[in-house]
């Protein structure tokens, strides 16, 4: 009988304590998201980003001067470690010409929108002309053979699906041909590719973005047009199968040079070898200012650290902030920062990346074992509050993804989807295009998510 009381005491007393933790971590989520939303300072450093610096392609003046200005925000937070982690990485320069011109026997000429792709080669001061052959999948490039399309012109016209909610989903079934398009059209003796931007918005802005080469085959030139160009050079080719472009770019391939992560910390008070890492890229494509692109998420990782300062949480674990470089044309932060990580034994515990834009946040994408994702998703209730509903297995992210070794646990910040590839490597993403309230909601989840992580891993 004494036994079942105690086992009844003790079931109680337990029942009662996750009560009282669990109103516990409710308040604190809500003085989370007060302070982020009076507080915080996430616009204002987008603010100093995107119009003091600029848009931040690796290797450029811009990129070193964010790399200052962000050592510069992490050692005002007066942390215990704040340094620059050097890496090697691609220095590829734009140049002052792009230029691409349509041409047929009705149009005698028609100056596009476009923009060359990250890494492209050049014309070498020369302009590459030629007949322009559509296409709009790998199965229409495999059925051309080499005598019907060598020395010509390919044009992939794939656009994003729309009829997809999640708008990644849409992208990553069209980003395979400015990734890999110069390549399998080079295998035939293309002498250019034109790809239509990777965009669900029908304008005359184009999308930049990195194409790759293999020194086997050889490098052509790889260029986006808008959408509305696309729509122009299609039609163009329909009612003449002729029509004839000339292209003209001025994109250099330098060598490779270094650059830098820069990385903070917050020393864990209980477990300081176990590391729980929140992070965005400085670098961004260099026509527009980065904003979305990583800006915000760059100022969401600063201003969770920050938070943990200004609101006076002592974390059990290690909390790191880490700003890569690199993650447009290369990746080589990331993998930069897992080398390190490995070499110096280090213990990540769980990874967050926030490289979605500055949207409203929906909840968080975990790529995790199963008992991690159950872990995560009994928060689910904390969250609902804040509108934040998706708690769901899928990608951590470009940057953490190096980290992957079947025990951290890494998770990407899922905002709502629908504008993003408005702004997605153009020139449009810009400040103005970032909503204050949006960007510090994603800013509070964050915080939020780290600060449950830290409580209850």
């Amino acid at each position: 009988m004494n036994e079942l009381k105690i086992l009844i005491f003790l079931v109680g007393f337990s029942f009662y304590g996750n009560i009282l933790c669990g109103q516990s971590d409710s308040l604190m989520l809500a003085k989370i998201h007060e302070h982020t939303l009076i507080k915080g300072q996430s616009y204002s450093n987008l603010e100093e980003l995107c119009k003091n610096i600029g848009h931040r392609l690796t290797a450029s003046p811009q990129s070193y001067k964010a790399i200052e200005w962000g050592k510069k925000k992490l050692d005002e937070l007066k942390l215990d470690s704040v340094w620059l982690q050097p890496i090697t990485v691609p220095h590829w320069v734009r140049g002052d010409i792009e230029r691409l011109d349509f041409s047929n026997k009705n149009t005698p000429i028609h100056v596009s929108h476009c923009t060359a792709l990250g890494g492209s080669i050049g014309t070498n001061g020369k302009v590459i002309s030629g007949q322009v052959i559509e296409i709009k999948n790998w199965d229409e490039l495999d059925s051309k053979t080499e005598k019907e399309i060598k020395g010509k012109v390919v044009f992939f016209n794939q656009p994003m699906n729309p009829a997809l909610i999640n708008t990644f989903r849409a992208y990553g079934g069209c980003a395979g041909y400015r990734m890999y398009g110069s390549m399998k059209a080079a295998e035939k003796g293309v002498s250019a590719v034109i790809i239509r931007s990777l965009t669900l918005k029908n304008d005359e802005n184009p999308h930049t973005g990195m194409m790759k080469y293999v020194d086997s085959i050889a490098k052509i030139p790889g260029v986006a047009i808008s959408s509305k160009d696309a729509y122009i050079l299609s039609n163009m080719i329909k009612e003449d199968p002729n029509t004839s472009i000339k292209l003209k770019l001025s994109c250099q391939i330098l060598p490779d040079t270094v650059s830098y992560n820069v990385i903070g910390e917050l020393r864990g008070s209980e477990k300081p070898e176990e590391i729980i890492l929140v992070g965005g890229h400085l670098d961004s494509w260099d026509i527009g200012e980065g904003a979305h692109d990583d800006g915000a998420g760059v100022v969401q990782s600063l201003e969770t650290i920050r938070t943990f300062q200004m609101l006076q949480i002592k974390p059990k674990h290690t909390i790191r902030c880490v700003l890569y470089m690199n993650e447009e044309n290369g990746n080589m932060g990331g993998k930069g920062y897992a080398k390190y990580a490995s070499e110096y034994h280090e213990k990540h515990l769980f990874a967050l990346e926030t490289d979605r834009g500055g949207f409203s946040p929906r909840g968080f994408s975990i790529d995790g074992t199963e008992e991690q994702l159950k872990f995560i998703q009994d928060f689910e209730e904390l969250f609902a509050p804040y509108w934040i509903h998706l708690f769901e297995k899928g990608h951590g992210g470009v940057d953490i993804g190096p980290l992957k070794d079947g025990k951290v646990c890494l998770v990407g910040l899922m905002p709502d989807t629908q504008r993003y590839f408005d702004f997605h490597h153009a020139k449009s993403d810009v400040l103005e295009n970032v909503n204050e309230r949006e960007l510090k909601l994603g800013s509070a989840a964050i915080t939020s998510l780290i600060y449950l992580i830290d409580r209850h891993w």
